[in-house]
């Protein structure tokens, strides 16, 4: 009698995945549907205010040069070597392919594509650089969620947001004691029989020998961390100009609420570019402090402008190169 073939975990994930993104597009177009008058919407949108929009995105494109700075940080640390204008193009075609793959996930993909033909065989550690950067990238984020309910007490009802904030607290410091606590190598060795029958046993080895390198640069880690932490603020205010532009007149202090919340919910690949998604927690969150729903998804939507923007200089970088006949895939050491 044969043994039944079992389906590789691939194979299984990928209906699962389409499935679930197919539902959560359903569920957010139809809250959107129910919550707002889409011409009393069109006319809020026709009347934003340019010059609100043109600092939202000022303010977006501004923001990833630092942040390009901050990968050559963590790239240098690991021996990786690279120019830095090269790896500001990379972070600007990546945001090109986030519009059209599942969030920035997919645009972290592209970065670690096009760095590893520049540094063959360091694929592994890109990998874990990346991860490392967004990880950072998300406890930043929770830091300014947290002082942003510090500083909405007294100030606005948003208790329901507190179980999500919650909830991306603790998986932080959950992901920090797995990849940087040695009293936790125990516990991830017992899995390693299950990995191997899985067959992802080597490439997440790699990966977590990448991540854990960075126990040894302590200093390094706190001077991302803070570096982040400070850009991210900056970003959220391109949310309050995005709100401006469409007459929402509430201070910066409600979007440190905000903001921290709706980009840890976009790392999250529910929908393709966080499609509905994103205008659903704009409609829900500013509707929460009193905003009416046209006004909040007009905003939501605005934003969306925004990232289209910040993708509009990856893809003209796209265009120049393929007139040019591609990148060069060798490293310019600078």
């Amino acid at each position: 009698m044969r043994t039944p073939r079992v389906p590789r975990l691939s194979h299984v994930k990928r209906p699962l995945r389409i499935l679930l993104g197919i539902t959560f597009t359903t569920l957010a177009v139809a809250y959107i549907v129910l919550k707002i008058d889409i011409h009393q919407t069109w006319e809020v949108l026709k009347a934003a205010n340019l010059w609100w929009f043109g600092l939202a995105v000022v303010i977006m494109i501004g923001t990833a040069l630092p942040m390009a700075l901050r990968w050559k940080w963590l790239l240098a640390a690991q021996g990786i070597i690279d120019r830095f204008w090269w790896l500001t193009r990379a972070y600007f075609v990546s945001y090109t392919a986030g519009q059209i793959l599942p969030t920035s996930i997919g645009g972290d993909a592209i970065r670690i594509f096009e760095t590893a033909k520049r540094h063959p065989g360091r694929s592994g550690d890109l990998t874990a650089i990346v991860l490392i950067e967004r990880g950072l990238g998300g406890a930043a984020t929770v830091l300014l969620g947290a002082i942003g309910f510090v500083l909405a007490i007294g100030h606005y009802d948003v208790n329901a947001y507190l179980w999500l904030e919650g909830a991306f607290v603790f998986g932080t410091i959950l992901l920090i004691v797995l990849f940087f606590a040695k009293s936790a190598r125990p516990l991830l060795a017992r899995v390693r029989p299950l990995l191997v029958r899985l067959r992802i046993e080597r490439p997440l080895r790699s990966f977590y020998e990448g991540v854990h390198h960075y126990r040894s640069h302590g200093r390094l880690m706190l001077k991302v961390f803070l570096f982040t932490t400070v850009i991210q603020a900056v970003r959220i205010l391109a949310i309050w100009a995005s709100c401006k532009a469409v007459g929402i007149e509430l201070g910066p202090r409600i979007y440190y609420v905000m903001g921290p919340l709706f980009f840890l919910v976009l790392l999250v690949p529910f929908t393709l570019n966080g499609f509905a998604v994103r205008e659903a927690f704009f409609v829900s969150f500013l509707g929460s402090v009193g905003v009416d729903a046209d006004a909040a998804f007009a905003g939501g939507f605005l934003f969306f402008l925004v990232t289209v923007c910040l993708a509009a200089p990856g893809g003209v970088i796209l265009l120049w190169e393929s007139v040019r006949g591609g990148a060069r895939p060798e490293v310019e050491h600078g």
